[in-house]
């Protein structure tokens, strides 16, 4: 392509294929066949540079919270260029930084009163970590420095971040990681083992886990556990409010911090503002990423509790950590401008409201022989793919190649939604869309699915 030169579709696919390393891609898919290339987003849809509209049943990749295409967000990036288009917060402090950190405590849940800003959830979880080990160095803990977290669980992909991680699939390649990070159960109740008698007692089980695990390694070992209000891998993994409850006395009582992982779950895609308040969670510290703009600038939010910082105020203290681009002006900006639209059009009480009306149109496909589960909650669901339902058995690797890769994927996308099918952990279809949906969009996904996933029955 020349400059100036308006791009058509195959020179933009000639280019991409030459030039383009896309991630978690199979790029081998590509020698016969083109890339969906995205060129527009408007509301909760999609448009590719072949004129193919869809459903964003995603929110791009649970960011989108507010929909594509927002004039607000645009015009709150220019306004900011044109007044401080770049400060880093290395020493030096700008109006945003300071008003949004202060916007941002006014919704969070209890007792999380500091904010280190990052440019992404992976950042946040790698920062949580350093911090915590380095304040108890600090408060004459040295040796508090592992982390436990659960399985199929996904925090990040740089080193630290894929180490808290638990799905061995996508460690592999990078082993050595960062040592010191252990997994407990999850709380699959779907998949919970035989002899349970209720999911809190189940949720009680998983949670004295992480007791044992603490007790394994030694409590002046453990820095901090790492839990998502709902697991995103392994389809949408929920937890009765007694597991969390217990989750909070373990790390009392062994001086571990909690974190919440909200990467995901903050900003309304749960019902509440953040996942921590609708399920009754009190962690020490929760990372939020991804919605905090709706997606529109990269930006992350580490929330804290003030006793992690106060080692810092002392003397030439300080924490040695921190990112060119975090808590970028422009970013900033667009976060404030994004938390306007929160307000003003309700979007996290459309999420309470229409839930249970999304969850009841998700069942409706539980008819089909293939799917075995719909869990979730908020506007965050997953549909568990089974090959038999009495038994619930779990699709074979060859089965997941040729029914979720193979067909699922590329087969949602030509009949109009985009969403993900996934077996990082169990075989699922996951459905997250922008919290403005409604019943009507609702529908039309359901629609979509339903002879989809009837046509993968008959290809297993």
């Amino acid at each position: 392509m020349s400059r100036g030169e308006t791009p058509t579709d195959s020179m933009l696919q000639r280019s991409a294929k030459d030039h383009l390393w896309m991630h978690f891609t199979r790029h081998s898919t590509f020698q016969d066949n083109d890339m969906n290339i995205i060129q527009k987003g408007e509301g909760i849809y999609l448009w590719d540079t072949k004129g193919h509209k869809v459903i964003d049943g995603l929110s791009g990749l649970f960011a989108v919270n507010a929909g594509h295409g927002r004039k607000e967000l645009a015009e709150a990036a220019a306004k900011q260029m044109l007044e401080l288009d770049f400060m880093p917060l290395w020493g030096y402090a700008h109006p945003r930084a300071v008003e949004l950190a202060e916007r941002l405590v006014s919704y969070a849940p209890k007792d999380l009163t500091r904010i280190f800003f990052t440019t992404g959830g992976g950042e946040a979880v790698e920062s949580a970590w350093k911090i915590a080990k380095q304040y108890f160095k600090l408060t004459g803990k040295p040796t508090k420095t592992k982390v436990i977290s659960r399985m199929t669980a996904y925090h990040g992909t740089s080193h630290g971040a894929l180490s808290i991680t638990g799905i061995a699939a996508m460690k592999q390649a990078f082993e050595p990681l960062v040592p010191s990070t252990f997994r407990v159960p999850n709380t699959n109740w779907f998949r919970a083992p035989e002899g349970f008698k209720s999911e809190e007692e189940f949720g009680i089980w998983a949670a004295n886990r992480i007791e044992e695990a603490i007790l394994f390694e030694g409590p002046d070992t453990v820095a901090a556990f790492y839990v998502e209000p709902i697991q995103n891998s392994g389809g949408c993994i929920t937890a009765h409010p007694s597991y969390f409850k217990r989750v909070r006395e373990i790390c009392d009582k062994y001086d571990v911090v909690m974190v919440a992982d909200e990467t995901i779950t903050g900003y309304g895609r749960t019902g509440e503002m953040f996942g921590c308040q609708r399920y009754g969670i009190e962690p020490d510290m929760m990372i939020t990423a991804k919605a905090i703009t709706s997606g529109a600038q990269p930006l992350g939010a580490l929330f804290m509790k003030d006793k992690f910082f106060e080692p810092f105020t002392q003397g030439i203290t300080t924490f040695p950590h921190g990112y060119t681009f975090a808590a970028h002006p422009v970013a900033c900006a667009v976060a404030l401008a994004n938390l306007d639209i929160y307000d003003r059009e309700k979007l996290v009480d459309n999420v309470r409201t229409n839930s249970p009306v999304f969850r009841k149109t998700l069942e409706k496909l539980k008819d089909l022989p293939i799917v075995g589960d719909v869990r979730g909650d908020g506007y965050f669901f997953a549909i568990e793919l089974v090959s038999d339902k009495a038994t619930m058995q779990r699709l074979t690797p060859d089965q997941r190649e040729r029914i979720l890769r193979g067909y699922l994927n590329p087969a949602m996308y030509k009949a109009g939604l985009y969403a993900r099918a996934d077996d990082r952990g169990d075989a699922v279809v996951q459905l997250a869309p922008p919290l403005t949906c409604g019943p009507a969009e609702f529908e039309q996904m359901e629609q979509i699915l339903r002879p989809l996933l009837e046509k993968a029955w008959k290809k297993l």
